[in-house]
């Protein structure tokens, strides 16, 4: 995530002319070209006596200090990720230990997501505030901090706030790892890091669940929590070795957009409980629901006049008016909930109809990670070579057959029949994410460039939670609709069906030899075969639903834009 006026690291400094002490992204790339004689910083910034022409005929390429910056980012923004569902599998331990029960316990997700979303836009303006090394090492102690306070938590209230925390301080490490890969690397080893960024987007979700799982059963649960403080212990060491201190700037957090502020932060939040209780909720059949969908649009209708008001509003709205970035928005929304949309079906599909346990669904899950890994060394040489508008429209497309695998689904479909899907699905993420990543750098100017990567990550996060509320809503339904329709056929006109019926209630009355128990036993197994069979019809329309979505997002790929300055020298 870039921001469009950044609090500019020491190694961009020069002792004998110092720089603005806030620059544009392009601004400081151009300092660091034209930097004064002999001097390079800690990292060799500059290095170059009358740097200027050195540097135009030989690219810089990233010093020691800038990777070791990059990957405490990396590092940063998989802690953040894998958190979002390392719970998932330690869920039924975490409720009964704490006295919660499971429409209380989904709190513990939708605290986490409701502020990881409101602090994704603000990330950037805190870092301009704070500076962005004190920004990150406060947010990665306070996320130790929160993690501890989950870990030791007895009760439903201590384990929520925790994870609201936890939200608050892991949704800023995510836009601030592609803000640190954005402001720390040259152009042309620029997408070396948005492909280990891209990585670690993917798979820190993938393996939450499997690390949660294996700690739950090997361990205890606790553990989910407790695992973040040496990797956090880890962040500060790296950040304090590849970021050197920043001057703060009070006066951008006094004269923030804070109509904007407030609204965003009661909007974001109180709609993302909206769409992630609202199933469970029954939707606007609940008052909690209603009342919290009015605060919503009471707070949205704020940032949305802080938009006219607001000398520099906390969101930029504006940039939507943009074509090719309104196109990055869009693909990013749909393929968030086509991410966290496959990432919830898989799952429940393996759960409820295979029978599998959290971990041998997660261990599924992992297949789509698998090309991520072997697409790593050459993806960077292939974005700064190939129109990343074909490498988009190949990446839905992948991800689209992906889907369209997964429709024929049937009662007796394992683990190893998502294979050939989960692969193609891993290359399609790949190919599609990546390249979105540089087409909303090139969709906007240089000093528009933090807010467009806020609103990108927060697109994505949005759009997977729509997505999964829209799921629910579709699998609710369909599911009654399917179960209505084959109890009417079997009751109605289906001969085989009623001699089914027959043959299992003769089965139970050899067993028993009560004729009345055995029919209700034959009529029970009956309406259990009925319902399965109704999931699994409903889970292939909705990944049909998926796929479809994902295809109307093809013609959307032509009108991205072509970054520029990006060569595969220097790798």
């Amino acid at each position: 995530m870039d921001t469009s006026s950044i609090a500019l690291p020491s190694p961009f400094a020069s002792s004998s002319s110092p720089l603005p002490v806030e620059l544009t992204r392009d601004q400081a790339r151009s300092a660091v070209a034209a930097g004064s004689g002999g001097h390079g910083g800690p990292g060799g910034r500059g290095g170059h006596p009358g740097g200027g022409a050195a540097n135009a005929a030989t690219p810089r390429n990233a010093s020691a200090s800038d990777w070791i910056a990059v990957a405490a980012g990396a590092l940063g923004a998989l802690l953040a990720t894998l958190d979002i569902s390392i719970t998932n599998s330690a869920l039924p331990q975490i409720q009964g230990q704490i006295g919660a029960s499971g429409t209380e316990g989904t709190w513990i997700s939708t605290g986490y997501l409701m502020s990881e979303i409101v602090m994704i836009p603000l990330a950037a303006w805190l870092t301009r505030v704070l500076g962005l090394r004190r920004f990150l090492m406060l947010n990665a102690v306070f996320f130790t901090l929160f993690s501890m306070m989950c870990g030791a938590s007895s009760s439903l209230a201590e384990m929520v706030v925790g994870r609201i925390g936890q939200g608050f301080a892991g949704g800023a490490m995510i836009p601030t790892a592609q803000m640190i890969i954005r402001t720390r690397l040259p152009r042309h080893q620029m997408p070396v890091g948005m492909a280990m960024f891209g990585l670690i987007v993917l798979l820190g979700p993938l393996l939450g669940p499997v690390v949660g799982g294996w700690l739950t059963e090997n361990a205890n649960w606790r553990w989910c929590f407790f695992l973040n403080l040496p990797i956090s212990a880890t962040i500060v060491t790296l950040l304090m070795l590849g970021l050197k201190r920043e001057p703060t700037h009070l006066q951008a957090f006094f004269k923030a957009d804070w109509l904007g502020i407030v609204g965003l932060t009661i909007g974001l939040s109180t709609l993302t409980v909206v769409l992630e209780e609202g199933q469970r909720e029954r939707w606007f059949d609940s008052p909690l629901i209603v009342w919290l969908s009015i605060v919503s649009a009471v707070g949205i209708a704020m940032m949305l006049v802080a938009q006219f008001t607001a000398e520099k509003p906390i969101v930029k709205l504006s940039l939507l008016g943009n074509r090719n970035y309104a196109s990055v928005i869009y693909i990013v929304f749909t393929v968030g909930a086509g991410l966290y949309g496959v990432s919830y079906l898989l799952p429940q599909f393996l759960a409820t109809i295979a029978g599998y346990n959290a971990q041998q669904s997660g261990n599924i899950m992992l297949l789509s990670g698998l090309p991520a890994f072997l697409m790593m060394p050459f993806l960077p040489r292939l974005i700064s070579r190939v129109d990343i508008r074909l490498l988009v429209i190949v990446g839905l497309l992948c991800f689209f057959a992906s889907c369209m695998l997964d429709i024929d689904l049937t009662a007796q479909s394992v683990g190893h029949d998502f294979t050939m899907s989960q692969l193609l699905r891993g290359v399609g993420q790949m190919l599609a994410m990546m390249p979105l990543n540089q087409a909303s750098m090139a969709a906007v100017e240089a000093q528009d460039a933090g807010d467009a990567a806020g609103l990108y990550n927060m697109a994505r996060n949005l759009g997977g939670s729509v997505g999964l509320a829209l799921l629910g809503t579709l699998i609710d339904r369909r599911t009654a609709y399917h179960d209505a329709m084959l109890r009417e056929t079997i009751t109605a006109n289906s001969s085989l069906g009623q001699a089914h019926l027959a043959a299992n209630a003769a089965s139970f009355f050899a067993q028993t030899g009560d004729s009345v128990h055995a029919q209700l036993q034959a009529t029970a197994q009956l309406a259990a075969e009925i319902a399965q069979q109704a999931s699994v019809m409903t889970f292939s329309e909705t990944f049909y639903a998926l796929g479809i979505a994902l295809l109307l997002c093809v013609p959307l790929a032509l009108l991205l834009k072509q970054p520029t300055g990006f060569s595969s020298g220097g790798h």
